[in-house]
């Protein structure tokens, strides 16, 4: 590691829980320490020491058209000129709510808040409010944030760390969480039957993106759609990292269900921290100040956010995902051959523009089969492929990101850099 990010983590650790403001960018599961960034440009990457790098993790997704690109900063230096914050409504926040409610199919009215996780507590609050019961369905290993009822069995940086789900959370918290293998279609309906009359809602990512990248099997979200509308409860998709995409209309429009609610996070902002809840009309009329389930927010709709949304969402509108679908589709089968031609297990499936890294010999379907995988193995690509300027996410739990500012030049480069890579026997 160089000398600058050494400097700047060890301040950060005497000022900072970890020298993290998140825990995973740590890099402790993949027996490294973070790099501290100077600057992106495109789908690049450059750390404080000057180094360069390819860019698969977009800040956690929402970069799809790569960072700074042009509209999004013009419309963002606008704003700033226009001031940082208002505590009162914007004429941006009602153009971004109409670009999204036009986009969503499962989307009429929406609410901005300023991150997913505090789009999935409004969401669970407003489906308890709405439907009078207490309990939510959840996914083994789905991750919707860090609000308390959602920490038990989560994954991505809780899973990458091994920590138990609840630490400072009463039992009473989590004791109306009830928990589900993804994909596993029998088990869901099994937690109906015995519970149905209680549930709220079932949350779900319609495509897992925090047990590593794993596509829903065919019937799974249709399941969950005809078991919550048979038994009263609400679907809500978790459409932080899928929504715009997976497809413009995100994984609901893409997979053709009709959730009751939808969660979306930075990608409406730009990569700004914003978050949104919405859905249907007859449910989204119960938020104050029109109905009584209350959820507030100084920030929310920040003009700022606003508008490099407005400007993200109506670039994203005119750009082929098609095109870049198919790029992300050859560049991980590639990916996979050149990892199996080492003799290496591997599995790198993908949609639309993320795609996954197993080191398994067999299909992954849920966060169990993920556990299975050979997280050594996974340390040691992310750690040679870093040193040969790919930068990967720091856990075997997160799902690689594509964008329009990747070029085949980059995907080839990386492809170049997975070559070379060795593993011990």
């Amino acid at each position: 590691m160089d000398n600058a990010s050494k400097r700047f983590f060890a301040e950060a650790r005497r000022l900072i829980p970890g020298g993290v403001n998140s825990p995973v960018r740590a890099c402790r599961n993949v027996d490294s320490e973070p790099l501290f960034i100077a600057k992106a440009k495109g789908c690049r990457l450059t750390d404080v020491d000057g180094g360069e790098y390819i860019d698969f993790v977009l800040s956690w997704g929402p970069m799809l058209l790569g960072h700074a690109e042009a509209s999004v900063t013009a419309a963002l230096c606008a704003a700033v000129e226009r001031g940082a914050s208002y505590g009162a409504p914007c004429p941006d926040e009602v153009a971004l709510a109409r670009e999204i409610c036009a986009a969503m199919p499962g989307v009429e009215m929406v609410r901005m808040v300023n991150s997913g996780t505090e789009a999935a507590m409004s969401a669970l609050r407003l489906a308890r409010g709405v439907t009078g019961r207490d309990r939510v369905v959840k996914c083994v290993g789905c991750y919707h944030g860090h609000a308390d009822p959602f920490l038990a069995a989560a994954g991505s940086g809780v899973a990458t760390f091994a920590i138990p789900g609840t630490p400072g959370i009463p039992d009473a918290v989590t004791a109306d969480t009830l928990l589900v293998p993804y994909n596993d279609i029998r088990s869901a309906g099994e937690c109906f039957a015995v519970h149905g009359r209680r549930i709220a809602a079932v949350i779900v990512e319609p495509v897992a993106g925090n047990m590593g990248l794993v596509p829903p099997v065919p019937g799974f979200l249709e399941t969950l759609r005809s078991l919550t509308g048979a038994h009263g409860a609400l679907l809500i998709f978790d459409e932080v990292i899928t929504g715009f995409r997976v497809a413009y209309g995100g994984a609901q429009a893409r997979f053709g269900i009709d959730p009751d609610l939808t969660i979306l996070g930075k990608i409406i902002g730009g990569g700004l921290p914003v978050g949104a809840f919405g859905g249907k009309k007859r449910y989204m009329e119960e938020v104050a100040p029109e109905g009584k389930v209350y959820q507030a927010g100084t920030l929310s709709g920040n003009p700022l956010a606003m508008a490099a949304g407005l400007a993200t969402l109506r670039k994203l509108k005119t750009l082929d995902y098609g095109a870049l679908e198919k790029r992300t589709h050859d560049f991980a089968a590639e990916l996979g051959q050149i990892l199996r031609a080492k003799g290496i297990p591997a599995r790198t499936p993908s949609l639309a523009s993320m795609f996954g890294i197993f080191f398994s010999e067999r299909e992954i379907f849920n966060m169990e089969d993920a556990r299975q995988c050979d997280q050594r193995r996974f340390t040691t690509f992310y750690k040679q492929m870093r040193k040969r300027g790919i930068y990967l996410a720091p856990s075997a739990f997160e799902t690689g990101m594509v964008s329009f500012a990747h070029t085949d030049a980059d995907l080839a480069e990386a492809l170049d850099a997975a070559r070379a890579v060795t593993f011990s026997s």
